[in-house]
């Protein structure tokens, strides 16, 4: 590819990214849980699945939030203690992307013994303190061959926001916290072990606020796919599209002008704050207010389209990154999509 054609090549990285491929095997997932829609309770679940959790009627109280997130056994066998934390952290986030505060936490671990297993179980307890959520049981086996782990979440939301309600016309708009640094050698932008545990709540209660003020309808927290990926996600869910521009994306200073490889890290990412919101125009300057308040970055990087295609514009191009309705990216491959 030419060196004319940046948005090109920077579409072309991003889909043969790990954090693109990954996601799609939620695909067949979806797949499988559609077939078995006839054995599921009807009423259950308020939004559909492939949300960032299972959302459940409270009667008057709003909707119990329940959620789940596994780790990849190589991570967890070389970065024990944070990848306990983050068992944690990215579960709280799932729950602040619907509009919720979390409840309690239940974790399951494998490791070869219980020493194994100590530093995991000291960052999970780690993270509960700093975000004040109960630790509240769990699973263990210290006879694995391998460590592994897995953490659940409940939460309650008054108001949800959801995967499925960004609507033609909205604005997309980025909130991350850059109050961090590379977790090396991985993509993980750590903003939050070295953070005050008053100001990791604070930040995360902007996501329910927002949804009980009505100043956003649609979230996403930004995952192991980074924005481009997270954004991609939750237009499948809402049968839309986007334009949406690389160079407003909020970035560290250490991401420059021109230097490709810096930026594909970045948009690839998993920031432990950070979210994507599908807006109303006229709600977007309240809703940069709220995290600039905080010292959150947040900016606008695009326009929700009825066509069900996501388009990037940088340094001047343009290319399409995703043509949803021929391929979608992890919904469900039925007739919804033609």
């Amino acid at each position: 590819m030419s060196e004319a054609d940046p948005a090109q090549r920077l579409c072309e990285a991003l889909r043969a990214s790990r954090g693109f491929l990954h996601k799609q095997d939620i695909g067949s997932a979806m797949d499988l849980l559609a077939q078995a829609r006839p054995v599921a309770a009807p009423g259950v679940l308020s939004v559909p699945n492939g949300d960032d959790c299972a959302a459940i009627a409270d009667g008057a109280d709003g909707h119990l939030l329940f959620a789940i997130e596994g780790f990849v056994d190589d991570f967890v066998e070389r970065e024990p203690w944070f990848a306990g934390w983050c068992g944690v952290m990215v579960n709280l986030s799932d729950v602040a992307a619907m509009g919720g505060r979390p409840l309690a936490v239940v974790d399951a671990l494998w490791s070869a013994d219980s020493a194994a297993a100590e530093p995991l179980m000291q960052g999970l307890v780690a993270a509960c303190e700093h975000y004040g959520v109960p630790l509240v049981g769990g699973h263990s086996n210290h006879r694995s061959s391998r460590s592994q782990l897995a953490v659940a979440v409940l939460g309650r939301a008054r108001r949800l926001l959801t995967s499925f309600d960004a609507r033609p016309g909205d604005v997309l708009v980025m909130a991350v916290d850059l109050r961090g640094r590379w977790q090396e050698p991985y993509p993980y932008w750590n903003a939050a072990t070295g953070a005050p545990a008053e100001r990791l709540r604070a930040d995360l209660e902007l996501l329910p606020q927002l949804a009980e003020a009505g100043l956003a309808d649609a979230a996403k927290d930004i995952s192991m796919a980074g924005v481009l990926g997270t954004a991609l996600m939750l237009l499948d869910c809402s049968r839309a599209g986007a334009v949406i521009d690389v160079d407003a994306i909020p970035r560290p200073p250490t991401v420059t002008e021109g230097d490709d490889a810096a930026l594909l890290r970045w948009l690839t990412a998993f920031p432990s704050y950070g979210f994507v919101l599908s807006v109303r125009p006229a709600q977007v300057p309240a809703v940069l207010r709220h995290f600039q308040a905080r010292d959150i970055a947040a900016a606008a990087i695009g326009e929700v389209t009825a066509a069900p295609t996501v388009q990037l514009h940088h340094r001047g191009g343009r290319a399409p990154l995703w043509d949803l309705a021929a391929r979608p990216f992890i919904t469900a491959r039925g007739p919804a999509h033609g």
